[in-house]
């Protein structure tokens, strides 16, 4: 789930389209197609010739310019792919592990920056992944496998040791699902991961982050390196909004994510060690499956288009 998606402009829906799009340029129009877990619409980006927004149920899901993959519209995205620059030298392939598709915005983005790479998407709405093969596909030898699976429950089966880099960016709706919120699934995500790689969250939730700071706590039970990385006024709690969490079995490059993440248009903080310990504070990992909630409804606004 993005941040607002306010930075283009998007007309509105015109109902079902069955015809091909362009792929850009003029002539591109607005689509609106059933889901399994909605209605999913893709929007044509007036302002970029090969950029679409992709909504379910009008919330924003993912930004994708087809002429540009390494183009990141939405902040948590261009933090997460600050993170993908700096997990190996740059353009060393990488094995990759994304639970979530949506419109397979960060999988174009790493296939661009890290040639050869080999990625498995594991999305779980199978229409909505048919719809972006259809409408917004992944050029030839893109080295990227989409799985229909539930997250959870495709995690438990992947081998153990398999993954360099494992991001989740998994929303039903607006709220990431309670099976991805316990002290078992940060231990699951550790396990698919080999030696130094990284596990990489996409979370929203907002002052006085419950949620949130049950999330960090369980990672750095399992992780030797955690920080997170998210807007001033987020973790000021003046507003609710994303933020991406990053761990390690060994420490982080924290000192060159501030500084690229600092560079942004909406700049972000990275968060550790003594802060990220005082954030946590008396937290603790949820570690009965049977207890584990989603995470907190959105306010209205929260994350919006236009």
């Amino acid at each position: 789930m993005p941040q607002n998606a306010g930075v283009h402009s998007y007309p509105s829906s015109a109902g079902p389209s069955r015809p091909p799009l362009p792929r850009s340029g003029a002539g591109r129009v607005p689509v609106t197609e059933p889901v399994d877990r909605g209605t999913a619409r893709l929007l044509p980006d007036v302002d970029r010739p090969g950029g679409w927004l992709l909504t379910v149920d009008d919330a924003p899901q993912s930004y994708v310019d087809l002429d540009a993959p390494d183009h990141l519209e939405f902040e948590y995205a261009r933090r997460i792919g600050h993170a993908l620059d700096l997990a190996a030298p740059p353009g060393r392939p990488l094995d990759l592990l994304h639970l979530g598709g949506g419109g397979l915005t960060l999988p174009r983005y790493a296939a661009h920056t890290r040639p050869g790479s080999r990625q498995t998407v594991v999305e779980a709405d199978a229409a909505l992944a048919a719809l972006v093969e259809r409408r917004l596909p992944l050029p030839l030898g893109s080295g990227v496998t989409v799985r229909t699976a539930d997250a959870r429950a495709a995690l438990r089966t992947v081998p153990a040791a398999g993954a360099d880099v494992l991001i989740a960016d998994v929303f039903a709706g607006t709220r990431t699902p309670a099976s991805l919120t316990t002290l078992g699934f940060a231990r699951d995500a550790a396990r698919a991961l080999r030696p130094g790689g990284w596990y990489l969250a996409n979370l929203a939730d907002g002052a006085p982050f419950a949620f949130l700071r049950g999330q960090l706590a369980a990672l750095a039970s399992v992780f030797a390196g955690v920080c997170l990385l998210a807007e001033p006024a987020v973790l000021r709690g003046r507003r609710f909004g994303n933020a991406v969490l990053l761990a390690a079995d060994a420490g982080l490059p924290v000192a060159e994510l501030a500084r690229r993440c600092a560079a942004d248009p909406f700049p972000a903080r990275v968060v550790h060690g003594a802060g990220l310990a005082e954030l946590i504070g008396d937290a603790e990992p949820v570690a009965d499956e049977n207890a584990a909630r989603p995470s907190p409804k959105p306010p209205p606004g929260a994350f919006s288009v236009g």
